[in-house]
């Protein structure tokens, strides 16, 4: 927690916008979704172990986890890769991450996962604290 108050400008709260993925990655991502549904995971697999730090390809590994508690620890990796993204991009724990920016996709997107997961394997209080996470971080696209 920071001892720094939040300033506010007169337009709001402050929005970050995290740096985009490389293309060279994101072109892999969807050449390895495009696959037949047999070979999509482990191509998929293949691309986040070459670029861990890639958010949309853990979020899309947790849409194509076997179970409930493989897609769940997915999308938690991705949820924890993208806080790190967040504060290495300015965020200080306040503030919007809108889905409008294609860069910050791939940590909403874990996120919303996580809210999804946690709820199926019973974590109700952790579904509950992600989805209002969700729409703390952007309003517009997210609600309850």
């Amino acid at each position: 927690m920071s001892d720094s108050p939040v300033n506010l400008s007169t337009s709001g709260p402050p929005e970050t916008v995290l740096l985009p993925e490389d293309p060279a990655v994101v072109a892999a991502l969807a050449a390895a979704l495009a696959l037949e549904p047999s070979e999509r995971r482990d191509a998929v697999a293949s691309v986040v172990a070459a670029t861990p730090t890639f958010l949309a390809g853990w979020a899309a590994l947790g849409d194509l986890g076997r179970d409930d508690v493989e897609a769940y620890a997915y999308y938690r990796v991705g949820y924890h890769r993208g806080l790190d993204r967040m504060r290495a991009s300015g965020w200080r724990g306040t503030g919007y991450l809108r889905a409008a920016h294609e860069a910050n996709r791939g940590f909403l997107d874990s996120l919303q996962g996580l809210a999804r997961t946690a709820a199926v394997i019973g974590e109700l209080d952790e579904a509950e604290r992600c989805r209002h996470f969700l729409v703390q971080l952007d309003p517009d696209t997210y609600t309850i």
